[in-house]
């Protein structure tokens, strides 16, 4: 009997002492940190998801005042460059294949990458279509605040119109008729190239 006793206390005291080393363990256990909540980074920088004209297809821009003046030159006198150009018709014809192969030109297609090109189709016309005096307004932002950024070159600027006159080849503008507008357009370089050694095309 005093033996059954005796093993029993012994037997006592070592689950006492499991029972402390398993409190004294987790006593000691590191806590981990609770998870730290998603960061929006959008919100922290104040970067607003702008989102598209379900209409138009084209992004939202700040606030500008619109006006033909913006176009970066008068109109022609008459009717005759828009009868060379085909009437709105072929004038939309030119400015869409001017930017289809401009973003297809590896020379300069970066520059569209990052652009609403939905928006460049539409201005480009109606900038086009004005100074042609084809009875369009043109309700785009004025060529230095469109282009300020953009690192454009005259280089660059050179691709651009050989896409254009291409494009004016393709819809069988007559060559003086070419002429006339590259004239017209020439002087804008001043106000959308950032850096370059040359002129686009000389003044006339």
């Amino acid at each position: 009997m005093g033996r059954t006793m005796k093993g029993i206390r012994v037997i006592a005291i070592s689950a006492a002492l499991m029972l402390s080393a398993a409190s004294l363990h987790a006593q000691q256990a590191p806590q981990e940190p609770p998870p730290e909540a998603a960061v929006d980074w959008d919100k922290e920088f104040g970067v607003t998801e702008k989102t598209r004209d379900p209409v138009t297809g084209e992004l939202p821009v700040d606030p500008y005042v619109q006006s033909n003046a913006n176009a970066g030159a008068a109109p022609f006198k008459g009717d005759g460059m828009a009868r060379a150009f085909g009437g709105k018709d072929g004038i939309r014809r030119i400015a869409q294949s001017t930017v289809a192969r401009s973003e297809a030109d590896p020379r300069i297609k970066a520059i569209f990458e990052k652009h609403d090109m939905g928006r460049l189709r539409r201005t480009l016309f109606e900038q086009f279509c004005y100074i042609l005096n084809a009875g369009c307004d043109y309700t785009g932002r004025a060529m230095p605040p469109s282009h300020k950024g953009l690192g454009t070159t005259r280089a660059d600027l050179n691709a651009l119109v050989e896409n254009l006159q291409a494009a004016m080849r393709e819809n069988r503008v007559p060559f003086a008729a070419q002429n006339r507008f590259l004239a017209k357009l020439a002087p804008m370089d001043r106000h959308v190239t950032e850096r370059g050694e040359k002129r686009l095309l000389p003044r006339r």
